[in-house]
């Protein structure tokens, strides 16, 4: 076998080690048999919403167990066809092999990636808010390429964008926006982009062209499940009705139908307009029930810089990720020192690998490098 295969089957091997270790191989046939046996109880869907969530979490690790053994037999059979094609000196099925092992090398580390995905609230659906900061129309116009961003890497996906409320800009872009994002995963993988986002380029806006530095916050959210309960005191909380503005022509909306709502206790506030004032008010008692639960999770977590703590004022104190446009090109992440010039490709959404180095660094277990290590 050729030098390139050999080190695409160890980059597989590698992917495999740390699936299995996540995933605690060992005792997983005893977890699913001990599944199987509470599935097959008469009883089971007395409670619907405990059969539902038991499913749920059944079919997660039956679908895990799957990933492993398919990357076992798929990495298998490609081995012994490269050997049965150089011992018959028949370079076609060689280099067939060889390129079905590099696709499986790229679904591999994507499998493994997504194993990462393992949190209380990783699976579920996620709220994003986007919110201009310093820098005036600058960032106004900043927020809304972070938004192009974020819904191109969301569509790249497969998941469903839906805009909950838009605040445009005075000049240009958006003061703010607010979107759900609906798909397996998508809190955990948008949870590592809660911070503040620093773009340096050369204005378009200013008429002698001269740098500018412009910052924006990002934060997220879980949707909170239906056997989550959220409770909400209504003496905590204002609701506020109001005109929602848009672009103006014949959709402009002429009635109070957009839903403000406070929570006093923490000082949080979520909107949502895009809808009826029944959709709305809504759709935005659950954002605040995802931001109440999004602080649960932080109070329950080991960890010091969670969701809060990152997400601070859009300014230079908070700053989790730089965009720099001009005078040269880089993205680079400042929690994990990943960067790469390809601004282009983050800004249409190409945002895997800065968030693949935010969840190798954040998850509580063994990440690749520990697997390579114990080679």
């Amino acid at each position: 076998m050729r030098a390139e295969a050999q080190n695409t089957v160890a980059e597989i091997e590698k992917s495999l080690t740390l699936l299995r270790q996540r995933l605690d191989w060992e005792t997983a046939p005893y977890r699913l048999e001990e599944f199987n046996a509470r599935v097959e109880d008469p009883n089971l869907w007395d409670d619907a919403a405990a059969a539902q969530k038991l499913m749920r979490e059944r079919q997660t690790l039956v679908d895990a167990m799957d990933v492993v053994t398919s990357i076992e037999t798929d990495l298998s059979d490609n081995i012994e066809l490269i050997e049965l094609g150089e011992m018959e000196e028949d370079d076609e099925v060689v280099a067939e092999a060889e390129a079905a092992l590099k696709t499986l090398a790229v679904t591999s580390a994507e499998k493994e990636l997504e194993a990462l995905l393992d949190g209380e609230a990783d699976g579920n659906d996620t709220f994003l808010e986007i919110n201009s900061g310093a820098g005036g129309t600058e960032s106004c116009d900043w927020a809304s390429m972070l938004a192009r961003m974020y819904v191109r890497w969301a569509e790249k996906k497969g998941y469903k964008v839906e805009l909950q409320a838009e605040s445009a800009g005075e000049e240009a872009g958006i003061k703010s926006a607010a979107y759900k994002i609906s798909g397996h995963n998508a809190y955990g993988w948008l949870k590592s982009e809660s911070g503040v986002h620093r773009l340096v380029r050369i204005s378009p806006f200013d008429s002698a062209a001269k740098r500018h530095t412009s910052f924006t916050s990002v934060k997220v959210y879980p949707v909170v499940d239906d056997n989550i309960e959220i409770e909400v005191n209504p003496a905590d909380i204002r609701i506020d009705t109001y005109r929602s503005s848009g672009a103006g022509g014949q959709h402009v909306n002429t009635t109070d139908s957009a839903v403000r709502i406070t929570h006093h206790p923490t000082g949080i506030v979520v909107t949502s307009s895009e809808k009826s004032q029944h959709q709305n008010r809504d759709i935005a008692m659950k954002a605040l029930k995802s931001r109440l639960y999004q602080i649960e999770l932080d109070k329950r977590s080991a960890l010091v810089n969670e969701v809060h703590e990152n997400a601070g004022d859009a300014g230079w104190g908070n700053q989790i990720r730089s965009y720099v446009l001009q005078p040269y090109q880089m993205v680079k992440d400042l929690r994990t020192s990943f960067e790469t010039s390809d601004t282009k490709g983050v800004l249409d959404g190409d945002l895997d690998g800065l968030m693949a180095a935010t969840l190798a660094m954040d998850v509580a277990g063994m990440s690749r490098a520990d697997a390579q290590s114990e080679d």
